[in-house]
């Protein structure tokens, strides 16, 4: 019989090994997030549109609210996955099923954006659906998981009540659809049992083991999704500035600033060993987890903004080149200052020199608000917000390299 070829037959749904060598992503988790794009991509473009229009207000509240339902969409599935993925074809259809319900909610996200628009209760109707299919699927898998693992039985049972109780309200707020006057608190209610779901369980007891490479790489290849709604965004830009102008330094400017902000921002997210330092500092992944959302969310939040920027290249924006390059710019310094927050906390310790790199990521994304509001062209600004993650990039090559080694040392003995 060949070892390497087998059926996908039910195996035991029990804890994985979580010190598992050479665990890596695999194609079904690669497959699952695909999907994404296609929910960031919807986001991105919603927000964009009403950026252009000068609506920056109503663009935030609607990206921040579906981003991060597209973003604990996949944390929710991606742990699981690293604590419990069986690779059978219960596992393989329960994830078929949440890529469902990931383009359902994809189709949700012009309602929400529209309804926030017009000052109206939230259209949730199409969101909710899509995450009620994710759902169905993640309870089947948490439930096979207390019937099967009498180790992790009562943490699955935990996150399964969790997950029904914030589900079933996330439905009674679509069906009845409270107004904006009385949304907040219900949201605060809702937003507390999602995210203190897995806090509970843990404090009650204890998390299923989960691999620590494994759960790093991934949340990698998803920021790598999320770089991809910026090179979108910038494909977009440059071809306004090429079909208004045709090629010209403007076009060459916008399309190199684009790219250069995508590497940028990938060089800073990669200089740091994830894996290394949740294998050891278990306990604090929550920030790592959780903070993770902020930084993908305003990673694709740089890719509505370029997105938004096409369209004052366009001549099709109320907005000039100033509110453009703000939509660009407030992205990376939330993303830069997630990120070195995080990596603080990881580390339990403020390195001055990451103060001095934020301190030189400010200035350039000031002097690229200045010369905009000064009239400088939009080619112009975005390079000079381009060089603000360069600033990290630099400053990691040069000297921090040095530094993150001696953390490292002290945090791995």
């Amino acid at each position: 019989m060949n070892l390497f070829v087998r059926p996908h037959r039910l195996r035991p749904m029990v804890g994985r090994d979580p010190t598992e060598e050479h665990r890596g992503a695999t194609p079904l988790e690669l497959l699952f997030d695909v999907t994404f794009v296609a929910a960031f991509a919807q986001s991105s473009d919603q927000a964009a549109h009403l950026i252009a229009e000068g609506h920056f207000v109503s663009a935030a509240i609607g990206f921040v609210f579906v981003t991060f339902a597209i973003c604990w969409a996949w944390v929710n599935f991606s742990w699981f996955s690293s604590m419990f993925d069986t690779d059978d074809w219960f596992f393989r259809l329960m994830t078929m099923v949440q890529m469902i319900g990931v383009l359902i909610l994809a189709l949700g996200t012009p309602p929400v954006f529209a309804s926030i628009e017009a000052g109206e209760p939230l259209d949730l109707g199409v969101l909710v659906a899509g995450y009620i299919v994710m759902r169905v699927a993640m309870l089947a898998l948490w439930l096979r998981v207390a019937r099967q693992d009498p180790e992790s039985r009562r943490t699955a049972l935990i996150l399964a009540t969790t997950i029904a109780i914030a589900q079933i309200g996330w439905t009674l707020v679509a069906l009845f659809q409270p107004p904006l006057g009385v949304i907040a608190p219900v949201l605060v209610v809702l937003y507390t049992v999602e995210l203190g779901g897995p806090v509970l369980a843990a404090r009650m007891s204890g998390i299923p083991p989960w691999h620590a490479h494994h759960i790093a790489e991934r949340y990698g290849l998803f920021m790598i999704i999320t770089l991809g709604e910026v090179l979108l965004g910038n494909i977009a830009a440059v071809s306004e500035v090429v079909g208004r102008a045709g090629w010209s330094l403007e076009a060459v400017m916008v399309a190199v600033a684009g790219i250069g902000l995508a590497f940028g921002l990938w060089w800073s997210y990669f200089v740091v060993p994830f894996g290394e330092i949740l294998a050891r500092q278990r306990r604090r992944a929550w920030v790592w987890a959780y903070g993770g959302i902020m930084v993908f969310s305003s990673t694709a939040a740089l890719g509505a903004g370029l997105h938004a920027a096409a369209y004052v290249a366009g001549g099709e924006a109320t907005v000039g080149v100033p509110g453009a390059v703000v939509a660009v710019a407030v992205p990376v310094f939330v993303s830069t200052v997630a990120s070195f927050a995080i990596l603080a906390y990881l580390v339990h310790a403020v390195d001055s020199f990451h103060l001095l790199l934020l301190a030189g990521t400010v200035t350039f994304l000031a002097m690229a608000l200045a010369a905009a509001s000064a009239g400088a062209g939009l080619g112009a600004s975005l390079l000079l917000v381009m060089l603000a993650p360069a600033v990290t990039v630099v400053g990691y090559e040069t000297i921090g390299h040095r530094r993150m080694s001696r953390t490292m040392q002290r945090l791995l003995g």
